[in-house]
């Protein structure tokens, strides 16, 4: 229920609000974290059956039936079903049991790049997590655009409208588009229902027409041997077709997409009743489930659709322009079911293609705040649903407009993608394997990391243009990314204070008198430097010498890291100073927190006194955004006027 609005409060004034509290009321529907992480997150065991989520991250991945034997023969010609096999054995025998680790070591939904991120700590660790950001999001969101300019393809093409919607497939791309985008304002609920009933009744369909097909070549005997003729001709022994079948195998590789999705919507599977967030033993079982299911599905229609469409359908027809080009199954439908089922087929194909983007989006909406709003590189309404939803619509849209809603422009990038996420969950769990002591599983993982990597460079090789998209998605996202944090640099930062008991006695004993504090570098703790810089302060700040001074000395763990919680020890060095010693990110956004804590604690504002640090601003302040130190003073007192506007009630910051 929506809250009333003030009373006095201008029509426009209310609509503002309510359309705010509706922009973000989505908070918590996607992207749930794990502890200390942001937002507290749902009981494990709250979410969808993994059946019913494999629908969603099945329409992304069975659509490609649309498209992938078409691909397949163009690719391989009379070995189209051989390279299938290939991609099939790859799949069950690689991908596979690469994401069931996956699943298991990451049930947040973070995927592999999470694995990865433990390997790097500082900027290093955010440069390379933002890298596979990047091809993440060329992955998803080629899926949605991809996906989208595939159903108008197949709108366009069927015969039934085709003279009415020639030349409009860009328009058409963009509604599906603003389509999807509108079913997740809606609701994550809704976008799971549809993708049910679109992915049963596609899959049936399909059904019947690889059945229908087999039917064909078993009563046409001759087709088969035909076929068999044609490639001992052409290839003379299997090791060859074999070998063939291997050199192609990477333009077959977007019959892998699909995984990395199925890990990404992992948080919306229902768990055990027991299930905890750090052990939600019914998630990743639900999990593994559905990435099985999904893959067993897919490779025996992916196995019979080759192998009927290449025995049936004229080889010029797969040819741009041909009437089976990107549609080989419609082409099926229509030729052997008559047109009244074909067009139903078309349909099918259509609202499934379309909809493939939602498993996209889902990842999308799930993946992205996992990451960006944790490294100050993206603004707080980044974590809310629908705000990104209509960021991702827009970036779609632009997507679209680019490549002129053409399929095969967007092919490259959709492979770079899909391979680069899956290279890097081989690597991931070879590495994961390998700590674990797991010998068998090493070297099994590492094979299939060589496969994965080898036709990821030779996707590359012949096809550049993928991995120069996907460099202009990594560029805008550490550009974007880094803007941000340049902008939020000053806000305080800190998840939770936390002191221990030495500090809060400290604290509790200055609270009856005035309270102030002593900024000083942790590096040097001898005794003359403690004397000294008291007895300056004192000289600088005409301090009494009976009024109490607690050093405060904050240690930067990692500056990188822009949320975190800041813990607090209390101790006293040589006898007689007392020193609170805070790990942080920053030493401004640090001791601002704990200045703030505090004085909500006690009831009084506190005082703390710096130094002037000598340099030039410029490179202090840089010094600042990069290693959490730099010109401490100033920025200190900005990150305070910008947490308490009041003047009152903030804390005292002097500088002598």
């Amino acid at each position: 229920m929506a809250a009333p609005a003030p009373a006095g409060a201008s029509p426009r004034t209310t609509l503002r609000n309510r359309l705010r509290t509706w922009m973000l009321q989505g908070l918590a529907d996607l992207g749930k974290r794990p502890p200390g992480q942001g937002a507290t997150p749902e009981p494990a065991h709250h979410g969808q059956r993994w059946w019913r989520v494999m629908c969603l991250t099945g329409v992304d991945y069975f659509s490609t039936l649309g498209y992938q034997p078409g691909i397949a023969a163009l690719a391989a010609g009379l070995l189209s079903p051989v390279a299938t096999l290939v991609l099939v054995a790859v799949t069950l025998a690689g991908a596979l049991p690469v994401y069931r680790r996956v699943a298991k070591e990451s049930p947040h939904g973070q995927g592999s790049i999470a694995m990865l991120e433990r390997l790097l700590s500082f900027w290093k660790g955010k440069l390379f997590v933002l890298t596979l950001l990047g091809f993440a999001a060329t992955d998803f969101l080629i899926t949605i655009t991809l996906s989208a300019a595939d159903a108008a393809t197949h709108l366009v093409e069927n015969p039934h409208v085709s003279a009415a919607l020639h030349g409009r497939q860009m328009l058409i791309t963009l509604i599906l588009i603003a389509l999807l985008g509108a079913v997740f304002l809606k609701g994550f609920l809704e976008a799971v229902g549809v993708a049910v009933v679109l992915v049963g009744g596609y899959l049936a369909l399909n059904a019947v027409v690889a059945v229908t097909g087999v039917w064909h070549v078993l009563t046409a005997g001759h087709v088969v041997t035909d076929w068999t003729s044609a490639l001992t001709v052409q290839h003379g022994s299997i090791p060859a077709m074999i070998a063939v079948a291997l050199l192609v195998f990477p333009k077959l590789a977007l019959g892998l997409s699909g995984f990395e999705t199925g890990v990404a919507v992992m948080p919306h599977i229902e768990g055990d009743p027991d299930d905890t967030e750090e052990r939600p033993t019914g998630r990743i079982r639900g999990a593994r489930k559905l990435l099985t299911t999904a893959a067993a599905i897919m490779s025996v229609f992916l196995i019979i659709t080759s192998f009927v469409t290449t025995l049936l359908i004229p080889a010029p027809a797969f040819q741009p322009g041909g009437a089976a080009n990107g549609r080989a199954l419609a082409y099926l439908a229509h030729a052997y079911l008559g047109s009244a089922f074909g067009t139903v087929y078309d349909i099918s194909t259509i609202l499934i293609l379309w909809f493939a983007g939602a498993s996209a989006m889902a990842g999308l909406l799930n993946l992205m705040p996992q990451y960006l709003p944790r490294y100050g590189m993206a603004p707080h309404w980044a974590r809310a649903v629908r705000p990104m939803v209509l960021v991702f619509t827009a970036v779609a849209f632009l997507v679209t407009w680019i490549f002129d809603a053409n399929v095969d422009a967007q092919g490259s990038a959709y492979a770079t993608g899909v391979l680069v996420l899956i290279s890097s969950a081989a690597i991931a769990v070879t590495i994961a394997a390998r700590r674990a002591r797991q010998r068998a599983w090493t070297i099994g993982f590492a094979i299939i990391s060589v496969v994965f990597l080898y036709t990821t460079v030779a996707n590359i090789i012949e096809r550049p243009d993928g991995v120069k998209i996907g460099a202009c998605f990594i560029a805008g996202i550490i550009l974007l990314s880094f803007t941000s944090r340049l902008a939020r640099a000053f806000e305080l930062r800190v998840t939770d204070v936390i002191l221990d008991d030495t500090a809060q006695r400290f604290v509790r004993d200055i609270a009856q008198r005035r309270i102030r504090f002593i900024a000083k570098e942790p590096e040097q703790r001898g005794l003359a430097e403690y004397r000294d810089k008291a007895q300056q302060i004192r000289a600088d700040n005409d301090i009494p010498p009976e009024d109490d001074l607690v050093f405060v000395e904050v240690t930067i763990r990692d500056p990188s890291e822009f949320e975190s919680a800041l813990h607090v020890h209390g101790h006293v060095m040589h006898d007689r100073y007392r020193v609170l010693c805070l790990d942080g990110s920053t030493v401004p956004n640090s001791l601002a927190a704990l200045l703030l804590h505090v004085r909500d604690t006690t009831g009084n504002r506190p005082h703390i006194y710096f130094e002037w640090t000598e340099g030039s601003p410029f490179a202090q302040f840089l010094r600042f955004f990069l290693f959490g130190q730099g010109e401490v003073a100033p920025v200190t007192r900005e990150v305070l006027r910008e947490a308490e506007p009041d003047r009152s009630r903030r804390p005292r910051v002097h500088v002598g």
